[in-house]
């Protein structure tokens, strides 16, 4: 039987050294694996059969080759990217060859392909802070000035540490808000094909009756008899109302004022506006608090945080931020003067700007915002539930009603 010699990594970030028997390489594998160690370098020395031992030598560091991806770098990936990589430093790995573990571990996508460039350049002597800023779309500007931030302290498992909890709460974060919107959607979508049904396979067989009977039709039935006809004939257009509405919101957006009227009347809307005014302070303070305690100079801190609002008003806000802070005064001020949020979240800013503990207190509003957020989802939900009700309910009773007022009509005539 082979044996295999193999460096691998235990539970603690120790490096182990032995060798083990196995009939081949995947089995060999598979038994360290079982062990609790992560392979890194496995080589056959020996083979059984009273043969000479051939070597087999094979690097868990093989340089991999960039494959053929569709689509970007996904957020849920990226994120457990992040916290691996933070794991592997915390327990005191070279840079270098926790990269290349990971890239080796990570399954064909954008994201393996922007990290096979970025160890390579790591390993050409560029810092890892300028690697992933040669990969914009896949590390974008706060990912890299916290990894700069880092390096700089010599702090760079702590800063991974702290992005990657940042990214996991921002990721639960927006799992919440698509969660609450799953529902709604499926029992429109539903309700839509139920309507779609009636009105194109129930109606028009009422219809042929009540021609044949000779029937005078009040306006309302005449009403429902047309739209009928329309649904059969111009079915396939009703997916085009949602399309022409999704393609007339982004021409509105290529205009800066219209972008920004939007996102004010998204904020103004009930309920819904709510939702979006405190997932965004969320956010965003939770952004800026990161990096303040990353070491990430405060400007470059809001000029990232501005970017990331993902709103016009509030990008407007942070602005004004900036404006204030690049001029020697407070953070506190410019966003009591815009009114978008609680004097709560303005007196804790102050508070942390007089004790010199701003970053503590962003994260404790970031905290209080993502509870916020979860209650408003809940009441939000609640509430759609009896509207839809409500109307769906008050469609399939317009329809009965008038699909009954001529049989009405005709019982009458019957009795006379």
């Amino acid at each position: 039987m082979p044996t295999y010699k193999f460096e691998a990594l235990d539970t603690q970030g120790e490096e182990v050294k032995d060798s083990i028997e196995a009939t081949n390489e995947e089995e060999a594998q598979q038994k360290i694996k079982q062990m609790g160690y992560f392979v890194t370098k496995l080589t056959q020395t020996a083979s059984g059969g009273g043969k000479k031992g051939k070597k087999k030598k094979k690097s868990g560091f093989k340089k991999s080759k960039k494959t053929f991806v569709i689509g970007g770098v996904s957020s849920k990936k990226l994120t457990l990217f992040t916290r691996q990589l933070s794991t592997l430093q915390d327990a005191g790995l070279p840079v270098l060859r926790s990269l290349r573990i990971l890239e080796q571990q990570m399954k064909p996508s954008a994201l393996k392909n922007a990290l096979i460039d970025v160890t390579e350049d790591v390993e050409s002597g560029s810092t890892l802070s300028e690697a992933l800023a040669k990969h914009p779309k896949a590390f974008d500007r706060l990912y890299v000035n916290m990894v700069k931030a880092g390096e700089a302290g010599g702090a760079l498992e702590v800063i991974l540490q702290r992005l990657a909890e940042f990214k996991e709460k921002s990721q639960t974060l927006k799992r919440k808000v698509i969660g609450a919107m799953v529902y709604p959607a499926v029992v429109i979508m539903v309700a839509v094909l139920i309507v779609t049904g009636i009105m194109v396979f129930i109606i028009p067989k009422f219809e042929k009756v009540f021609k044949d009977f000779g029937l005078k039709l009040p306006d309302l039935t005449i009403f429902l008899m047309d739209t009928s006809k329309w649904f059969a004939n111009y079915w396939w257009t009703l997916p085009l109302f949602p399309l022409g509405f999704y393609l007339l919101m982004k021409l509105i957006r290529l205009n800066k004022a219209g972008n920004y009227a939007i996102d004010r009347l998204i904020l103004w809307l009930p309920i819904i506006g709510n939702l979006v005014e405190k997932t965004i302070v969320a956010r965003t303070m939770r952004t800026l608090g990161t990096l303040v305690s990353s070491g990430v100079p405060i400007l470059e801190a809001l000029a990232i945080v501005r970017e990331t609002a993902t709103n016009a008003v509030f990008e407007r806000m942070y602005q004004r931020v900036y404006e204030s802070i690049r001029e020697g005064d407070t953070i506190a001020e410019p966003l009591r003067e815009a009114r978008l949020v609680d004097d709560m979240v303005v007196n804790m800013v102050e508070v942390g700007e007089e004790t010199g503990d701003l970053d503590t207190m962003l994260y404790k509003i970031a905290d209080f915002y993502d509870e916020e957020v979860d209650t408003a989802v809940k009441s939000l939900i609640s509430l759609l539930e009896p509207i839809m009700i409500v109307i769906l309910g008050g469609v399939i009773g317009l329809i009965v009603i008038a699909l009954f007022l001529p049989m009405l009509g005709l019982l009458e005539g019957l009795a006379k």
